[in-house]
């Protein structure tokens, strides 16, 4: 007994054998020509659905490059490593960093400089796992603008 009569209880029809069941004879060329144009029309209606599917994912895709040198966040999530080591889900930061981009790797993978703490970790990365670092100059203090006294202490003005 074959398999597939174990287990559904029938035998299998296959093309070779349509002719037990009352339907006519089919000669081995004409199940062949049969065949293949089944094959191509299956083939060419999924290159339509392929590339239609392709259109609608390209429309939400972005293409994002960097440079030697530029500074990017790095995503923490499970895949990274990064999040494993942090323990708390609900306060922890999204991404962590400015890291800088030291060499690019094939087309979508960068080599970042990672601290002593990360060494464990490798440093290449995808481009999805990464984010572009824009600095912005109103974060930054300028060293003029603070005065502090011989006692080490410092005058704020109020607002």
């Amino acid at each position: 007994m074959a398999p597939f009569e174990a287990l559904y209880g029938r035998k299998c029809r296959t093309p070779l054998c349509w002719f037990e069941s009352g339907e006519s004879v089919m000669l081995e060329p004409e199940i062949v020509q049969q065949t293949t144009k089944k094959i191509k029309l299956i083939q060419e209606k999924m290159r339509a659905s392929q590339s239609r599917q392709k259109s609608y994912a390209d429309k939400k895709r972005k293409d994002v490059e960097f440079q030697e040198g530029d500074h990017v966040f790095l995503r923490v999530t499970s895949t990274t490593g990064i999040g494993r080591a942090l323990k708390s889900k609900k306060l922890t930061s999204t991404f962590i960093g400015p890291y800088q981009i030291l060499k690019r790797i094939g087309k979508v993978a960068y080599r970042i400089a990672l601290p002593p703490s990360l060494s464990n970790m490798h440093d290449v990365f995808h481009v999805s796992q990464l984010r572009k670092y824009v600095s912005d100059p109103s974060d930054v203090i300028e060293s003029d603008d603070i005065q502090v006294k011989e006692n080490l202490t410092v005058e704020t003005l109020p607002l």
